[in-house]
C-alpha cells in the first residue's frame, strides 16, 4: 500500500519538481538532457504500478483501466523527450528557440506530463476536470512558441475552442454532483469516481442523460471529436513538432479517458439511456469527415492531425459499440496509434526542418533525398493505414467484425470510411515517398531510437500479441462493459 501511494506520488512529484527546475537551467543542452531522464524516471515509475496493487483515496485512485494510460502516456512522452533534443538543436542554430523560450518549453513539458498524471490518476471528478484544463493551457502556451502570426491565431483559436469545450464538461460534471447528491450526500463524496460508480444506479437517469451529453461534447472537444475539431489541424500545423507528437498520441487520450470514466457512470443506471449510440455516430462522423478532408490537405502536419481525428473516431467508435471484442479492439487502437502517429511525427519534424517547407508539394521523393526518414515515414503510413502486419490492422479488423455481428449495414459504412481515409493517405505516401525529388535540402538528424521504439512493438503487435498483454487487455475490455 506504500509503495503503491509512493508510486501515484511520484508521478505528480517528478514533473513538477522538474517543471521547477527546467524553469531555471539556462543551457539548452542539458535541459534537454534533463527532460529526457525526467521523463524516463516516471516512466518507470509507471511501470511499477503492474506489480503495485494501491489503495484508492479522495483523490488519487489506479486501477486497471488507468494503467493502461499512464504507462502509454509515460513511454510516448518519454520517447518524444529523445527526439525533442534533437529536435530543438536545429531549432537553435536556425534561430528559431532562444534560450529564454527553451526553457519555458521544458518547464511546460513536464507540467503537460504533470497535468495528464493528474488527470489519469484523479478520483476526483473536479480534480480531473482541472488537470485537463491545466493540461490544455500548457498545450496552448507551446503552440505559439514560435511567436508567429500563425503560430499565434492557432493558439488563441486551441484556446477558445478548449475553453468552450471544458466548460460544457464543468457543466456535465455539476449535473453528475446534483444527480449523485440526494443519493452520497453533500461536499466531497459527491465527486468521487469510486463511491459514484458504486451508487450509480440509485442516481436520477433524466439528470445523468443530459450530463453524459455535455460531458461527450466537452471533452470530446479535447479528443477532436467532428464537429468540435477545428483547433486540430492549426495546432499542429503550426506548433513545434514534437508537440503534435504529444498532442497525437498523449492528449487526446487523455480527454478519451474521462469519457470512459463517464460511460461508465451512466452505464451502471439501468434507467438512463445507453451512451454508446452517441458515441458510435460521433465517431462515425469523425472518421467519415477526417476521410474526406485528407484529400485536400497540402500541408504535411495538417494532413496527419485529420489521420487523427480519424483514428480517434474509430476508437470513439469501437468504445461506443461496446462489448468484449469492440473494448479490446478500442484498446489495441489507441495503443497502436499512439506509438504509430508519434513515429509518424519523428520523421515528419526532420524531414520539414530538411526541406524548409512544410507544404507537400515541396516534400517529394523522400526516398531518394532522404532515404531513412522517407522509407520510414513509408513504414509509419503503412502502418496507420491499417495494413497487415502491423496492430492497427488486427484493431480495425476486429472492430469490423465485431460491428457485422451487431449491424452490418453500420459495419458496412464503418469499411466504407476506412477505405476513404487509406485511398487518401496513399495518394498522399506516393507523392511524398516517390514522386519528384526536391532538391536544395539541408541535412537531417534521423531519430533512430524513438523511431525504433515505436515502430518495432507496432510490427511485433500485428505478429504476435504476448499473453499477458491479451489477458490484461481483455480484464479491462470486461470491466468497460
Amino acid at each position: 500500500m506504500n509503495a503503491a501511494i509512493d508510486a501515484t506520488a511520484l508521478l505528480l512529484l517528478l514533473p513538477a519538481v522538474s517543471a521547477f527546475i527546467l524553469a531555471c537551467v539556462p543551457d539548452y543542452r542539458l535541459s534537454a538532457r534533463l527532460n529526457s531522464v525526467s521523463s524516463f524516471l516516471t516512466f518507470l515509475v509507471a511501470l511499477s504500478l503492474l506489480v503495485v496493487t494501491p489503495a484508492p483515496g479522495p483523490y488519487l485512485f489506479v486501477d486497471d483501466l488507468s494503467v493502461i494510460f499512464i504507462i502509454l502516456n509515460s513511454f510516448v512522452g518519454f520517447t518524444t523527450s529523445l527526439f525533442s533534443a534533437g529536435y530543438i538543436t536545429h531549432e537553435i542554430a536556425d534561430g528559431r528557440f532562444s534560450p529564454l523560450r527553451l526553457r519555458f518549453y521544458h518547464a511546460m513539458y513536464q507540467t503537460l506530463l504533470f497535468a495528464m498524471n493528474l488527470a489519469l490518476i484523479a478520483n476526483n471528478t473536479g480534480l480531473m476536470w482541472v488537470a485537463i484544463e491545466m493540461a490544455t493551457l500548457a498545450t496552448v502556451m507551446m503552440v505559439g512558441l514560435y511567436r508567429t502570426h500563425q503560430a499565434i491565431e492557432a493558439a488563441w483559436k486551441y484556446f477558445i475552442l478548449g475553453g468552450v469545450g471544458i466548460a460544457l464538461a464543468l457543466f456535465g460534471t455539476i449535473l453528475i454532483y446534483v444527480a449523485a447528491q440526494p443519493v452520497v450526500g453533500e461536499g466531497l463524496d459527491g465527486m468521487v469516481w469510486t463511491l459514484l460508480i458504486r451508487r450509480a444506479a440509485a442516481f436520477d437517469p433524466a439528470l445523468l442523460d443530459i450530463a453524459f451529453v455535455f460531458l461527450l461534447l466537452g471533452y470530446g472537444t479535447k479528443v477532436g471529436l467532428v464537429p468540435l475539431h477545428a483547433w486540430l489541424p492549426d495546432a499542429h500545423a503550426e506548433g513545434p513538432t514534437p508537440i503534435s507528437a504529444v498532442l497525437s498520441g498523449l492528449l487526446l487520450n487523455v480527454a478519451l479517458y474521462a469519457v470512459l470514466r463517464f460511460k461508465l457512470l451512466v452505464g451502471a443506471n439501468p434507467a438512463a439511456l445507453r451512451p454508446g449510440p452517441l458515441m458510435v455516430v460521433m465517431g462515425l462522423a469523425s472518421l467519415l469527415f477526417a476521410g474526406f478532408m485528407l484529400y485536400r490537405r497540402g500541408d504535411i502536419k495538417r494532413l496527419f492531425a485529420y489521420s487523427s481525428i480519424e483514428h480517434m473516431g474509430i476508437i470513439v467508435f469501437a468504445f461506443g459499440m461496446g462489448g468484449p471484442v469492440a473494448n479490446f479492439a478500442g484498446l489495441l487502437h489507441m495503443t497502436m496509434h499512439s506509438l504509430t502517429k508519434s513515429a509518424i511525427f519523428f520523421t515528419v519534424g526532420p524531414i520539414v526542418q530538411a526541406k524548409g517547407t512544410q507544404k507537400l508539394t515541396g516534400l517529394g521523393g523522400l526516398t531518394v533525398s532522404q532515404p531513412m526518414l522517407g522509407w520510414s515515414l513509408v513504414i509509419g503510413v503503412i502502418a496507420i493505414a491499417g495494413l497487415p502486419p502491423f496492430g492497427a490492422f488486427m484493431s480495425e479488423f476486429l472492430v469490423v467484425t465485431s460491428t457485422f455481428a451487431q449491424s452490418p449495414w453500420l459495419a458496412l459504412v464503418f469499411s466504407i470510411g476506412l477505405l476513404i481515409a487509406f485511398a487518401a493517405l496513399a495518394m498522399h505516401l506516393h507523392h511524398l515517398a516517390f514522386g519528384e525529388a526536391q532538391g536544395g535540402e539541408a541535412p537531417a538528424v534521423v531519430p533512430i531510437v524513438p523511431l525504433a521504439a515505436h515502430l518495432v512493438p507496432v510490427l511485433m503487435a500485428g505478429l504476435y500479441l504476448p499473453p499477458a498483454l491479451v489477458a490484461r487487455f481483455q480484464q479491462v475490455a470486461g470491466f468497460l462493459g
